[in-house]
């Protein structure tokens, strides 16, 4: 979808447009929630750091039409975590699409980001939305969170080999990891092999996107995961040592 820049710009419209060209519909409520969590975006980020992405457009293109790739390989019986969601991508994202049919589970170590997803929560009425303040190397031990969900979701995070560990452990037994990268994963692939190996886990597809932001074009990779076998206690370790000596 071309811009004009001269033009008043129609958020609504816009959202609309670019989710129908992508075969994703959205109802009006839906929009209406996506504009809301646009504004209170953009008023905290003026407090706390949440996104580098001010731009109206960009948001819908870089951050909504972004993350709702993903429903198209989740379920409403699914039951989701978010690691690392930061300012809510793309767990805020696909909670909205569900519309309070799915369980979904936000986890971020900030307080002060966990702070602006309860109010984004409670404004936009989102129901079946869990919020845990918690490092993710650390809740992955906690039996409430450990090998308890279908999905995992997280974007650009960590390298593949740092997420797998930190991911893993949350999935059930033939749940999946749907992990978010730009277009250059094939390098990260190659260097998990021993962390896909230890983890019991295999790459099921790969599936690949594209989208233009104004003059630019964007490629990016969702991979999917699938988990074959339990977690070994032992993981995920310590964050120092994830970091310091990945699998």
């Amino acid at each position: 979808m071309k811009i004009n820049l001269n033009k008043e710009f129609d958020f609504r419209k816009v959202l609309e447009k670019e989710s129908k060209e992508r075969n994703i519909i959205l109802t009006p409520k839906m929009i209406e929630k996506f504009e809301l969590y646009k504004d209170l975006l953009l008023t905290w980020n003026k407090k706390i750091n949440l996104t580098a992405i001010v731009d109206e457009y960009e948001i819908i293109m870089k951050h909504f039409i972004d993350c709702l790739e993903l429903v198209k390989y989740i379920g409403a019986e699914d039951k989701v975590i978010d690691v690392g969601t930061g300012a809510g991508f793309p767990g805020i994202v696909i909670a909205i699409y569900f519309d309070g049919k799915m369980n979904i589970t936000l986890l971020d170590a900030l307080n002060k980001r966990i702070q602006f997803l309860d109010e984004v929560i409670n404004k936009l009425e989102l129901e079946n939305v869990t919020l845990v303040h918690g490092r993710a190397e650390e809740s992955a031990k906690k039996i409430d969170y450990r090998e308890k969900y279908d999905i995992v979701v997280s974007r650009a995070v960590a390298s593949l080999p740092v997420l797998l560990e930190y991911e893993v452990p949350y999935i059930k037994l033939n749940g999946k990891c749907l992990i978010m990268k730009g277009d250059n994963v094939e390098t990260e692939i190659k260097n998990s092999k021993r962390a896909l190996d230890i983890l019991s886990c295999k790459i099921n597809h790969t599936f690949v996107y594209r989208y233009q932001v104004y003059d630019e074009e964007y490629t990016r990779t969702i991979l999917e995961i699938q988990k074959y076998k339990k977690t070994d206690n032992k993981y995920p370790r310590n964050n120092g040592q994830i970091k310091k000596n990945p699998l």
